[in-house]
């Protein structure tokens, strides 16, 4: 079991260091914290698995772009411009956005003193925490501590790691993904201690986005590994069965195989968010309702419930900000009548069910594994036992020209390559930033065996803007005020490499 003698020795993190969040220096340090085998949540847990028929899950995806809009031309989050100017668009929805990102932390002790035994799965971009704090809104972040810190809560939320910059993982350059992810991992602990980051042991990417593209993945994969992450969410259309099917047993847990260009393989848990509208079956509860037809399966030799999974923004449209508070208390007061919430359907959270099923005597390689869509092609060109590089490139080419809608996103800086030399004359700025940092800090790094460099403000003032210029709003929110903002960011970043 985790407990507080484990950290004693480790200092409490900065939020803010010159200004900036803290997301660099103490690379060390985390890796200790992630890098446990020690459950999480079985210790805590009030659930005994042979009581359950059925299991759903919830999580609650928030997100708020940072932008070059402060007044002198700073970097400000975009909920800050729209307190700021409410009468553009739909900017009047700032306070209620606002109230959103706190009010799980009202719910669930409302519903554990009322005797429900809620769960809920939170997932906050690095931007969106670092915008409260800019915002003055450090009273959201206070109440969500309590969700999060105090043991009497913890059973019932789980944190799930993210991208800090909300950077969608297929175009995210290679040596990029890890920065994310462990920069994420510092400002959390630095929020919240290093004991709740211990416990952040599911990945939830941005825009649910899973590369498939074999050394994006594999790279991917190696990274949450690397960062103690033990299990990812993935979209049930964004993975395949080993021979190109769609999944049969979406409400299992399955193995996620990532094997590269040069033949390497990785692998991972995932849960498997299943199709639908998300923000709507989330705010309606859907889950659970389709949980309860939903009977024991077996898995390996053990029979265990399934899990329905789903994610949705938790701010975002009008059913999130007005039908979810409703629907979301009404499901666990239901439940609460109908065998405590602890019997028959039930929710828990991502980590506990993993838990649970797997002290009970099932194994990650108990689990159907999946792929990233589109790979069982690949693979029948190009055979994995003599997999290298410019073949598995060319079997790309080859089924793009024979089917113009087949895609393979990704792999910009593909690992088999220099990570600066090509690069040159790269016309996207992104990967050109991503180019500049790190040929400036590579080789610094390389030659730091105290890794010293990644506390200079000068790395993370350039480590800073090369993630928020990936940050996917940038190009999915259109052309205008957004693409200039990027064109500010590269600018800035590039004077600082």
């Amino acid at each position: 079991m985790l407990t507080s003698s484990t950290f004693n020795s480790l200092p409490p993190l900065p939020e803010f260091i010159d200004g900036l969040p803290n997301i660099s220096g103490w690379e060390a340090e985390v890796q200790k914290v992630v890098q446990h085998e020690q459950p999480v949540y079985l210790p805590i847990t009030n659930i005994q698995l042979s009581e359950v028929t059925a299991a759903f899950t919830i999580a609650l995806h928030m997100h708020q772009p940072t932008i070059l809009a402060g007044a002198q031309g700073e970097l400000i989050s975009n909920l800050q411009y729209m307190f700021e100017h409410p009468q553009v668009g739909d900017n009047h929805n700032a306070g209620p956005f606002a109230d959103c990102y706190s009010r799980m932390a009202d719910f669930i002790p409302e519903l554990v003193a009322n005797g429900c035994n809620p769960r809920v799965m939170l997932d906050y971009s690095g931007n969106l925490l670092w915008g409260l704090r800019q915002l003055g809104r450090g009273d959201i972040l206070e109440n969500l501590k309590r969700i999060t810190c105090d043991p009497t809560y913890q059973p019932y939320v789980e944190w799930l790691g993210t991208m800090w910059s909300h950077a969608v993982v297929p175009s995210t350059p290679i040596p990029d993904i890890k920065l994310h992810i462990q920069a994420w991992q510092h400002h959390f602990a630095a929020i919240f201690g290093w004991e709740a980051l211990a416990r952040v042991k599911g990945f939830s990417p941005p825009e649910m986005h899973l590369p498939n593209h074999p050394d994006t993945l594999f790279e991917f994969v190696k990274a949450l590994k690397e960062c103690g992450y033990r299990w990812l969410l993935v979209q049930e259309h964004s993975v395949e069965t080993q021979t190109g099917e769609t999944l049969a047993e979406k409400h299992l847990p399955h193995r996620l195989v990532a094997r590269n260009s040069q033949g390497e393989t990785q692998s991972i848990t995932v849960l498997i968010k299943t199709q639908g509208s998300d923000t709507k079956l989330v705010g309606q509860m859907q889950p659970y309702y389709e949980a309860k037809t939903l009977s024991r399966q077996q898995l390996g030799k053990v029979w265990v419930p399934p899990i329905v999974t789903q994610i949705g923004d938790g701010e975002n449209g009008g059913v999130m900000m007005n039908e979810f508070p409703r629907s979301f208390k009404q499901a666990w007061y239901e439940m609460a009548a109908s065998g405590g919430g602890r019997a028959g359907v039930i929710g828990m959270t991502g980590t506990e069910y993993l838990e649970l099923i797997e002290a009970a005597g099932c194994t990650p390689e108990d689990y159907p594994t999946c792929q990233a869509i589109g790979q069982h092609k690949i693979w029948e060109m190009v055979s994995p036992e003599c997999c290298e590089p410019d073949a598995v490139a060319n079997a790309i080419v080859e089924l793009k020209q024979a089917n113009p809608n087949f895609h393979m996103d990704g792999a910009s800086w593909t690992n088999h390559l220099n990570w600066v030399k090509g690069y040159e004359n790269v016309l996207n700025p992104m990967n050109q930033l991503s180019a500049l940092f790190h040929e400036k800090f590579d080789s610094l790094l390389q030659a730091d065996a105290e890794q010293s460099v990644t506390k200079l403000p000068s790395y993370r003032q350039a480590l800073m803007h090369n993630m928020l210029l990936q940050t996917s709003c940038f190009r999915y929110w259109g052309q205008g005020i957004w693409t200039d903002y990027a064109r500010e960011i590269y600018r800035r970043g590039a004077t600082q490499n």
